[in-house]
């Protein structure tokens, strides 16, 4: 059998999840804004036809949003994550190798799957994903990845396809390449885009037609892999087993400028321990940590200064208590006092990188950490948090939670319907008045 790969993705995926616990958004416009309630990063068909742009300020369309009625949604990540969880679930009783590309797509392996059969099954997964998640999908399928990321644009676009469209048959693909920009095409972003334009290149059928060594040359070879992908000669593999991550980061923007050393000195523990949590999971460990923190280049008229600098550990570990004490050391050495305006600084992280497995790590000759006696504190700490949820206990010098004045603000988040108990929706029965029949 030919190769055949299915891209799936939840249309307007944190939309959706808001809609599925909520029936009254139905028909009406939806958006889903950043960290901080800072911009729209999901909206509903409804929101885009009322020319709602990706990425817009929310406090640009405010006033808008309450004149049309388009129903306004904090960052509900929580949600969004277990969702996708379980969609991920659905697909994996479909095929027998998943790839989860991002957490509302993912890529599928029908290689093992009769041609005339595949779109019958595309369409009965769409069906079942709704039917157990609620979440609605659309299916692209080609021989490579880049043909399958075009075939699901094409899904989308086409409501006459169902939710799903083939590009494996090449003389069917070659018929929508002329039809479509190159700007749709996976991995050419806006530079890609400026220089194939100047080259003459407008649609998908002119790029799979130019000569692809020359087009590395303007196009590095991610544009000649692009090529070659397009002309149904696969050089992206599916990767169902998740590379190792080479790096990691925790980094938040403040709901109020911070001024003060102690609130700082908090925030990057906090960072530090949800950083801690992040490798514990995956099982690997860091040993230098990158420490920043900046003002916001928004607030004309203040002092401007942005930090960053390096610490190194003893040893590798995923400790929270010992990244804790790296970012406050990063922020001593670092801070510096202000004269009558201090810097009001909106944002601080932690970035590792070069991280390795922790049960690989080198030692010291004379061991600078008890790992065995870390391992058992960080484990319990971790099942408390899984079991009464995240933050329920942490360390000191992170602060608790409902007590950090600094935290990321989600003043219109809906409840974590899916993983707090607290949250659980509720279903109340409706008595009918007495001589009446229930209805």
């Amino acid at each position: 059998m030919s190769r055949a790969l299915a891209l799936i993705d939840g249309n307007s995926f944190y939309c959706s999840c808001e809609r599925v616990f909520d029936p009254k958004l139905a028909s009406v416009p939806v958006i889903v804004l950043s960290n901080n309630d800072g911009c729209a990063i999901a909206r509903t068909a409804e929101a885009k036809a009322l020319g709602i742009r990706m990425g817009e300020p929310y406090f640009k369309i405010r006033q808008m949003c309450r004149a049309k009625g388009v129903r306004v949604f904090s960052s509900n990540y929580t949600l969004y994550g277990d969702m996708s969880s379980r969609t991920n679930a659905v697909y994996r009783q479909f095929a027998r190798d998943v790839e989860v590309y991002s957490i509302d797509e993912s890529f599928l392996d029908l290689s093992d799957v009769r041609e005339r059969d595949r779109v019958a099954l595309a369409k009965d997964l769409r069906a079942t994903v709704r039917q157990w998640t609620g979440i609605p999908t659309c299916v692209g399928i080609g021989p490579t990845k880049t043909l399958a990321k075009l075939a699901n644009h094409i899904a989308k676009a086409v409501p006459e396809l169902g939710g799903v469209c083939d590009l494996t048959d090449e003389a069917e693909r070659a018929a929508w390449m002329v039809g479509i920009s190159v700007g749709e095409v996976w991995g050419i972003g806006r530079a890609s885009l400026a220089r194939l334009t100047a080259m003459g290149v407008d649609t998908v059928a002119d790029l799979r037609d130019l000569d692809p060594r020359p087009a590395r040359q303007s196009l590095t070879v991610v544009g000649e892999r692009i090529i070659h992908e397009l002309r149904g000669r696969a050089c992206l593999p599916l990767e169902s087993v998740p590379a190792r991550r080479k790096g990691c980061a925790v980094t938040r923007s403040f709901s109020s400028r911070i001024t003060e050393r102690e609130v700082l000195e908090q925030a990057v523990a906090a960072h530090a321990t949800r950083l801690g949590e992040k490798l514990r999971r995956d099982g690997l460990a860091a040993s230098v940590v990158t420490v920043f923190y900046h003002t916001s280049e928004h607030d004309r008229g203040d002092p401007m200064r942005s930090v960053s600098t390096v610490v190194h550990l003893p040893e590798a570990t995923n400790d929270s208590r010992h990244l804790i004490q790296a970012a406050i050391h990063g922020v001593a050495k670092t801070w510096k006092e202000q004269g009558p305006t201090p810097w009001r600084y909106s944002k601080a992280g932690l970035v590792t990188t070069d991280l390795v497995p922790l049960d690989q790590a080198p030692r010291p000759l004379f061991d600078a950490l008890d790992r065995e006696r870390s391992g058992a504190l960080m484990a319990a700490m971790d099942a408390c948090n899984s079991r009464f949820g995240r933050g329920a206990v942490v360390p000191a010098r992170a602060g608790l939670v409902a007590k950090r004045t600094w935290s990321t603000k989600f003043e219109m988040r809906t409840p974590r319907y899916t993983t707090w108990v607290s949250d659980l929706p509720v279903a109340k029965a409706v008595l009918a008045p007495a001589g009446h029949p229930h209805p």
